[in-house]
């Protein structure tokens, strides 16, 4: 680590060097199958998507669910399970529990660590976390991927313990003159991560031309509103948040972003 990787699809790799989209996690397919299907649309810069079943794998499969990274995974799309840090208070059991069941149920490509500890007294234990889940991802198809959803910027050695950073995950209104830290320019935008809900369509510009200036390789940007601060989990990247459906314009995202996308 870190490890930068290609999936299967064209336009999937974090590492090609081109601004693309993750996408931080999805109401379930029943309720939202427009959005599951419009990640698997040709010519669309997906990095990654990610699957939260209940805040983690479940109880159980949810054949749904493995239906939808079934089919994520064919169109090249990295699948990355959701696991939540609780910013430390979860113990490490539990999440490298929670790692194997998306493993064995869904077949995920790697991991979003969401409310992952920012400080320096925490690294130990996430060095440790992310060494296991490495260790749990190993042997697959592909290496496996991981992305620490810090949603700030954390002490700077967290930069080594994972293949992307989220460094901002919060609201438009707080974003727009959000500042960058230094020690990021030591690093390629290919390990930096933005998720921004409440970004109106006519800020669009403005908003792409923020996280270019700031660095970041892998954004997510929504009309959608929500409650919650900057933390990733406190303004929920899962699946009852802002960031639980596509924006209005996502067409319009798409093709400032990508090739475009036919109608």
């Amino acid at each position: 680590m870190p490890h930068l990787t290609t999936t299967g699809g064209p336009l999937s790799a974090t590492g090609s060097g081109r601004l693309g989209f993750g996408v931080p996690g999805y109401a379930h397919p029943l309720l939202a199958p427009a959005e599951w299907a419009e990640l698997t649309r040709p010519g669309t810069p997906m990095h990654w998507a990610v699957l939260n079943v209940a805040d983690g794998p479940g109880a159980r499969p949810d054949p749904h669910r493995v239906e939808a990274a079934r089919r994520l995974g064919t169109a090249g799309v990295r699948v990355l399970g959701h696991l939540d840090l609780a910013y430390g208070a979860r113990s490490f059991g539990e999440i490298v529990s929670d790692a194997h069941r998306f493993l064995d149920w869904y077949g995920v490509g790697g991991f979003f660590l969401d409310r992952c500890p920012a400080g320096r007294a925490d690294l130990p234990e996430v060095r440790r976390t992310t060494a296991t889940l490495e260790a749990v991802l190993d042997g697959g198809d592909d290496d496996g991927h991981l992305v620490l959803g810090h949603g700030t910027h954390p002490y700077p050695g967290y930069a080594e313990t994972a293949d992307q950073l989220v460094t901002f995950s919060g609201p438009w209104t707080d974003y727009r003159w959000s500042q960058v830290a230094e020690w990021t320019a030591d690093h390629p935008p290919e390990r930096f991560v933005h998720l921004v809900h409440g970004v109106p369509r006519t800020h669009l510009d403005e908003a792409m031309r923020i996280a270019r200036w700031q660095g970041a390789g892998t954004i997510f940007f929504t009309d959608r509103g929500g409650r919650g601060g900057r933390g990733a989990g406190d303004g929920r990247t899962g699946r009852n948040g802002p960031f639980a459906t596509l924006p209005g314009y996502w067409d319009e995202i798409v093709s400032r972003v990508g090739p475009g996308v036919s109608e």
